[in-house]
């Protein structure tokens, strides 16, 4: 009598008698759904914060003199010699201080350092002084690949700029007309790409003899490319370097600063055989 009144579950409902992981099935899909975004959000913020400089030890003065004599013999041919480089060797490339991170809020303490005692006069004051401080001759011109970027470096500089601005050298909304009126007042410290600081300088309207020290800035984006691998800019770099900052750096009266990671640094998933050609 027991065992005709006791039924099994599984008889009241059969369709799922036939499909116990339907279910299952459904909240299997949906965890595979969210898996897939982090995994792009991870590599993405992995990338910026190799760009930035900020989980890697800054090369020394050696190291990075070594690798931007191998970028300039490589992109223009020029080779310097060992009769040329033992002079300058030592004071061309600017060793930063490795208390703090190579990163866009540090650029204007680390400029600061590298002026010692004379970073006042120097990178702040603001009148031009007869025979000393010519209008449209800055002591710091920082180069980047981007307008963009060169707005981002110049907020790492306000603390520098509040007396006498930091002039924008770049061609995206601003015209020629523009940079040529403000370079007529004394400026310190200019940002901006490589193809209009060259035309100013062509034209006569920035003068390079105050100039003492270059900023290249090595940040890497999220694609892999840099000051030195952007198709264009690089040629426009180069082109920029050899005419107008060479022959200083040879005479010891121009000094070059590598502002973060070198660009072959970054293991970047993308863009390996790009980055191998350029290199």
């Amino acid at each position: 009598m027991s065992t005709t009144e006791v039924k099994p579950p599984a008889a009241k409902n059969p369709k799922k008698a036939r499909n116990p992981s339907l279910g299952q099935k459904k909240d299997l899909k949906k965890k595979t759904k969210k898996s897939k975004a982090p995994a792009f959000d991870d590599n993405t913020v992995e990338r910026n914060d190799q760009s930035d400089g900020e989980e890697q030890q800054p090369a020394s003065g050696s190291e990075q003199l070594t690798f931007f004599l191998k970028q300039l013999e490589s992109a223009i041919g020029v080779r310097v010699s060992a009769l040329e480089l033992d002079p300058i060797k030592d004071k061309c490339v600017v060793e930063l201080s490795e208390k703090l991170d190579q990163n866009v809020s540090n650029l204007g303490e680390h400029i600061k350092m590298c002026y010692g005692s004379s970073w006042r006069e120097t990178l702040c004051e603001g009148e031009a002084i007869e025979g000393k401080v010519d209008p449209g001759n800055p002591a710091v011109l920082v180069v980047s690949s981007s307008a963009l970027r060169s707005l981002e470096l110049l907020r790492g500089l306000n603390s520098l700029t509040k007396q006498c601005p930091a002039l924008k050298l770049f061609s995206k909304h601003l015209k020629v007309e523009e940079q040529v009126s403000l370079l007529k007042k004394r400026v310190n410290i200019g940002s901006g790409t490589p193809s209009r600081i060259k035309k100013l300088i062509d034209i006569e309207a920035l003068g390079v003899s105050r100039l003492d020290m270059i900023v290249l800035d090595m940040h890497t984006d999220v694609k892999g490319f840099s000051l030195f691998t952007l198709p264009q800019v690089r040629d426009e770099f180069w082109d920029l370097y050899k005419t107008c900052f060479h022959q200083r750096v040879l005479e010891g009266s121009l000094r070059i600063c590598l502002y973060g990671p070198m660009p072959a640094a970054p293991k970047l998933k993308n863009n390996k055989k790009q980055r191998q050609n350029q290199d």
